[in-house]
């Protein structure tokens, strides 16, 4: 069966260019279903049925999954399943008949002004750790940009001369322009906190953890709540709310609906056009 996984993941990295982090959320829910095949003597996901597969839909169900939890395991299952019946590995899709819970839409956090200046202010700018804390918020702020993409970017993405980044996912490229408070931010910490971040080593790593290496998303989303409890900010912040706030703000200052989805990097403006709810 891990196999079988593997095979698939390679097919998403090799055919549908798909992200690192679309790869890893897939793979970790194939193995956890795997696994819990295994568990009740199921056999393999190759082995399931229907009636295995809604016992596994109980199961993450009674371990207060959340409904977008089991929705995306749904999704996995269905993306792994339509692989190998395209493979000729099975003869049927067990996931065909799955149905996922109905999932309340809930309206996204929007920093205030006056909030996300006082995250922003934050970050010790006398340390090294708080020179790339307050570029990389500027920059999540100030671009929209998913965390994903922040975490995963490299120095040679960073166009300071023409204050601009380049972010690449799922094998697609955008460019998106920086304002002036931003480049000022990574040119400081360029110049002197990376460096000492990286302790000499080779590293293409824009931002690094103390070890040198990319941080991750949770190190961030961490990063993000300790700032968003010393400013005093009692809203649910996220690392996904400085992009919703980016987003609202560009409305709200005129910005052309089509030039913003380019930039945010939606598929639909559809999904651009809900900040217009929250202006």
């Amino acid at each position: 069966m891990i196999t079988a996984i593997q095979d698939y993941i390679t097919y998403l990295h090799n055919v549908k260019k798909t992200s690192y982090n679309t790869e890893i959320s897939y793979q970790r829910d194939l193995r956890k279903a795997s696994d819990f095949m295994r568990s009740q003597e199921m056999g393999d996901l190759t082995d399931a049925t229907a009636k295995s597969l809604k016992a596994y839909l109980l199961y993450l169900e009674k371990g207060n999954m959340s409904p977008a939890t089991v929705s995306r395991s749904i999704a996995s299952l269905r993306s792994f399943y339509q692989f190998l019946l395209q493979e000729n590995r099975i003869g049927e899709d067990p996931s065909a008949g799955l149905k996922p819970p109905k999932i309340e839409k809930k309206t996204p956090e929007i920093l205030t002004a006056e909030e996300a200046a006082l995250l922003l202010e934050q970050p010790n700018a006398t340390t090294d750790k708080g020179l790339r804390d307050r570029a990389m918020l500027r920059l999540l702020y100030s671009t929209g940009i998913r965390v994903s993409e922040l975490v995963h970017l490299k120095t040679e993405d960073v166009d300071i001369d023409n204050a601009r980044i380049v972010c690449t996912e799922g094998g697609k490229e955008r460019i998106i322009p920086l304002s002036a408070d931003t480049v000022e931010a990574i040119s400081v910490y360029l110049e002197s906190a990376r460096g000492r971040l990286i302790r000499g080593e080779k590293s293409s790593c824009l931002f690094p953890n103390f070890s040198g290496t990319p941080m991750s998303r949770q190190g961030f989303w961490k990063l993000i709540k300790g700032y968003a409890a010393d400013a005093g900010i009692r809203k649910d912040i996220t690392p996904h709310t400085l992009r919703h706030s980016f987003a609202a703000y560009k409305i709200r200052e005129g910005e052309d609906i089509r030039s913003l989805q380019k930039i945010l990097g939606h598929a639909d403006v559809s999904t651009t056009q809900m900040y217009y709810n929250y202006v």
